[in-house]
């Protein structure tokens, strides 16, 4: 008989590691969900990130989903210091060279603008009185990369939320909370064939 796939999207707040194991004493998966033993995350949120992070047994999806060049749409809402500019949204755009791990890593071209704070992210502990937000959406999930970009250009990133993972949205979705997806949804809203 075929193994039944899973497919979940979470919401994970910041302060939480993207793993089910508990390292150092922080919080883990296991401290937010229960899903079956086989199940994992595709792909990554650092420590200090939130939003949509997706979870299969479907080992195949991790391929599909995190190989640059299959060209899959990440979106984050980035809190920034100060106000962005047109110059800096532009440098975002066209890719920049950032280190990553100790190897310089020329970022792929991504899309950015200028925009307000979405009504569905609950203001958090962010008091500067001089930020602003960037709609960022990238091909490709390097460590710390949006962090990188956002400091290269001179706006340091405060607040990271990854909303989108090509069509499936975070949405209304709260901290914490687990939905489970069918093969069929998941499959359309990710451009994929499962």
């Amino acid at each position: 008989m075929a193994k039944a796939f899973k497919y979940y999207m979470l919401h994970k707040p910041k302060g939480v590691l993207s793993q089910f194991t508990k390292e150092h004493g922080k919080k883990a998966l296991c401290d937010l969900i229960s899903v079956p033993g086989d199940v994992y995350p595709i792909g990554r949120l650092d420590e200090d990130s939130e939003g949509l992070l997706l979870l299969s047994n479907n080992k195949s999806v991790n391929a599909l989903l995190l190989d640059p060049a299959n060209k899959h749409w990440r979106t984050y809402f980035v809190q920034v210091t100060g106000q962005v500019t047109n110059k800096a949204l532009k440098e975002l755009e066209k890719g920049m060279d950032i280190a990553v791990k100790g190897t310089i890593h020329s970022t792929l071209p991504a899309k950015a603008k200028k925009t307000k704070q979405p009504g569905y992210i609950v203001n958090q502990e962010v008091s500067e009185k001089n930020t602003s937000w960037i709609k960022l959406s990238l091909q490709e999930g390097k460590y710390h990369q949006v962090r990188k970009m956002t400091a290269k250009v001179g706006f340091p990133t405060l607040r990271l939320i990854r909303t989108h993972v090509e069509d499936l949205e975070l949405g209304n979705l709260k901290e914490g909370e687990l939905k489970q997806i069918d093969k069929l949804m998941f499959a359309k809203k990710l451009h994929l064939e499962l």
